[in-house]
């Protein structure tokens, strides 16, 4: 019984906010009592905004919510092959797959909440020994500040291993997933700290290395491309670097040169080639491209890690731009810069 209304109609929130109705307040509230601030917050706002609802609209969505903690339940008690053999006579084939692969992104997307607030450092101190395989699992259900720091703490030889996990990982059988959840959680406890699952993978690790120091950034890619060149590709196409910042339109230049410390600017700007300081010049005043100009000139004595860093700050300054919608930055592939 598959939910094309549902699917076609409905995001995920709003499918949620739709059984909410259903269920009724009293019903609705106990499920509230078990959800985070935020999420209530979510699920509130969606509640509110829900448009009118037919009732066929109403019973796709109730039959989809039905079928996949029918999915839930079997695999809790069995595993994905139980679940899978039972939704299969009960659904089809092709419906059992695709309730199952919910369930099961459902169920990654929840793993290892425990470790979300903790300090990376002290994440780093009890899986630094673990096999490379093991600790890309666990990064790639981190923070993006916690795996980044992790990332940036491991020895170079396995830091190159884990992005190459990263990057490779597709599917994780949920045996797998909780094996190494329950290993972590008795560790961090100690110190009051589908058969397939999608995690990881290249999009995940280009917006990872995103996150990291230019110097652990570069080292990856170095020794990473030996092993694997199109590996290295297919990242690069996902990643924005500083060099990037040549293919920004005037428009959003114009906006990132207001953003920018200008201290920041100059230390960024010290070694880099003419375009990329072109490309910050034209597009400010005269006089404030004739200061830093001057300030670059008369600057002495600055370390390349601290030029890496600044770099890295104007980076994740492009970055918020585009997640605030004021910019948008062409990638491999895709449409120029409107």
């Amino acid at each position: 019984m598959k939910c094309p209304v549902a699917d076609k109609k409905f995001n995920g929130k709003q499918k949620a906010a739709v059984v909410m109705v259903a269920l009724g307040a009293d019903s609705a509230s106990k499920i509230y009592r078990n959800l985070k601030d935020e999420e209530v917050e979510q699920l509130t706002l969606e509640v509110a905004t829900l448009p009118k609802l037919e009732s066929e609209d109403m019973d796709e969505v109730l039959v989809e919510f039905y079928e996949m903690c029918l999915a839930q339940k079997y695999i809790v008690e069995g595993g994905v092959d139980y679940a899978k053999d039972i939704l299969e006579k009960a659904f089809g084939m092709q419906n059992a797959r695709n309730v199952i692969e919910k369930v099961i992104v459902s169920i990654g997307s929840k793993s290892f909440d425990f470790m979300k607030k903790t300090d990376p450092r002290q994440l780093y101190n009890f899986i630094q020994n673990e096999h490379p395989q093991t600790i890309a699992l666990i990064l790639v259900h981190a923070t993006k500040f916690q795996a980044s720091n992790v990332l940036g703490l491991l020895s170079k030889e396995k830091q190159v291993e884990v992005v190459e996990r990263i990057a490779k990982m597709d599917r994780t059988s949920p045996d797998t997933i909780k094996e190494v959840e329950d290993m972590l959680r008795k560790r961090l406890s100690a110190i009051g700290a589908s058969d397939v699952g999608d995690m990881g993978g290249v999009k995940y690790t280009a917006e990872l290395l995103n996150s990291v120091d230019r110097g652990t950034e570069r080292f990856i890619f170095d020794n990473l491309e030996k092993k694997d060149p199109e590996l290295v590709e297919e990242i690069r196409k996902l990643m924005f670097v500083f060099e990037d910042i040549t293919a920004l339109d005037d428009v959003a230049m114009q906006l990132l040169a207001r953003e920018v410390d200008p201290k920041d600017l100059v230390a960024a700007l010290k070694t880099a080639n003419d375009e990329l300081k072109d490309a910050f010049f034209r597009n400010m005043s005269k006089r404030n491209a004739e200061n830093i100009q001057e300030d670059i000139e008369y600057a002495r004595g600055i370390r390349s890690r601290d030029v890496e860093a600044a770099q890295q700050r104007i980076v994740s300054k492009v970055r918020e731009l585009e997640e605030g919608g004021q910019i948008v930055i062409s990638r491999g592939g895709e449409d120029d810069i409107v």
